[in-house]
């Protein structure tokens, strides 16, 4: 990828090309039976499992930002797919608990696994040097999306109505 300015289209060719180039490594080939088609909830109520060890549909549904409703279903799946077990809390039967089974830790090990895989291949190739550029333009890079979405919510949330 060449270096361009960041204003114009050029700047647009130069992201359309770096996708281009990265989407071997993104293919079906390296990550279907790692993630078997996972959707990015899924991934994401695999990590939240993986790291608190079990959480309720409330927590769940407000971890990936969507209706309760929606999480049931794809929670559904995921116990369908036999990664997940539903049971009631022992202190609130009314209370669902969600916890990974073998089959959804091992899924999640293998994911973790591949990441770091080629995480390590990747910060290898870098100098010391690099490696502080990288990860200082990687929290730049994550203030900058939060404000975003902080200021998404912000506009969603202030809602006008005109009167005539």
């Amino acid at each position: 990828m060449k270096n361009s300015s960041i204003d114009g289209l050029d700047f647009q060719k130069d992201i359309f090309q770096f996708i281009e180039e990265i989407k071997e490594v993104l293919s079906t080939d390296i990550w279907s039976n790692i993630l078997l088609n996972c959707s990015k909830n899924e991934v994401m109520i695999f990590w939240l499992l993986y790291r608190k060890g079990e959480a309720n549909m409330t927590e769940i549904a407000e971890y990936i930002h969507v209706p309760l409703n929606t999480a049931t279903g794809i929670i559904a799946k995921m116990e369908k797919q036999e990664f997940i077990t539903r049971n009631r809390s022992k202190e609130d039967k009314r209370v669902v608990i969600i916890e990974l089974t073998e089959k959804g830790n091992m899924q999640v090990q293998a994911l973790a696994d591949e990441i770091t895989y080629y995480a390590m291949r990747i910060m290898a190739s870098f100098s010391k040097e690099e490696m502080e550029l990288f990860y200082k333009m990687a929290q730049q890079t994550m203030h900058v999306l939060k404000q975003e979405r902080k200021r998404d919510k912000e506009q969603k949330k202030v809602r006008k109505i005109e009167i005539q």
